[in-house]
């Protein structure tokens, strides 16, 4: 089974929609055997009921939530938690991503034989419609964590990944990052050991009307001060266990 997250945050204009593409993205290829884990992050619209309606037209859709925002980490790892698949993936809501990228990674995932695949702006056959101002600050978080943790690969933020379902149903509970650092965190955890990474090329279409979308300054020094935090758990305390 594939089950792929889609955490939702105040989307309630258009998460319907958005679900039932990507479940016919996924089924184009999947057939039956898969999942679409909606996640409802504390919304404070009627992002929750326009889930519910998506699963009651489609079984594939699966609804979950909590009353109170947790940020994108905390939405992720709760759709991980209620995930059954042997590949678990997550996708961004609003589509900038296209949800037919899915069948390529999967592919990817299996002729690899990869433990995690990723999508990355930074490949060179990544076709981009991107804000300078948000090339300028991935470029500078790829720096920072190509120091920090060595990991081989070259962007850690863009919202496509799969993780091989037993290994992410063993990191995700012991993440402590909730906010936008936790795929730093994630990907830091799930390739220890030597686990198999490789990146993808995207097609991306920003849709949002500013450069940084929803977020904020307060947002991205709070990412800066995360990244550091895991590193100091991860490399000097070893507070995460084996």
């Amino acid at each position: 089974m594939l089950s792929i997250i889609v955490p939702a945050y105040n989307e309630a204009g258009h998460i319907r929609d958005n679900l039932a593409v990507i479940s016919k993205a996924v089924g184009s290829f999947a057939g039956d055997d898969y999942e679409i884990l909606a996640v409802n992050d504390g919304s404070r619209d009627t992002t929750g009921s326009e889930i519910e309606e998506a699963a009651g037209s489609d079984l594939h859709i699966v609804p979950c939530g909590y009353e109170v925002n947790r940020g994108k980490g905390g939405a992720i790892c709760e759709g991980v938690k209620h995930s059954r698949g042997s590949i678990v993936g997550f996708i961004d809501a609003d589509l900038d991503l296209s949800p037919d990228l899915i069948e390529g990674f999967v592919r990817a995932m299996e002729q690899e034989d990869a433990d995690i695949v990723i999508g990355s702006k930074m490949h060179k056959d990544s076709e981009l419609e991107y804000p300078f101002a948000r090339k300028f600050v991935s470029f500078g978080y790829f720096c920072l964590l190509k120091v920090l943790f060595g990991l081989k690969c070259h962007d850690t933020q863009t919202g496509l990944k799969l993780y091989r379902g037993e290994l992410v149903r063993k990191v995700a509970p012991i993440q402590k990052i909730t906010g936008y650092a936790f795929d730093i965190e994630m990907l830091a955890l799930a390739s220890r050991g030597g686990k198999k990474l490789i990146e993808m090329p995207v097609k991306l279409d920003y849709s949002r009307n500013t450069s940084f979308g929803r977020i904020r300054f307060k947002d991205v020094f709070k990412m800066f001060t995360d990244t550091w935090k895991i590193w100091w758990n991860l490399k000097i305390r070893k507070t995460y266990p084996l």
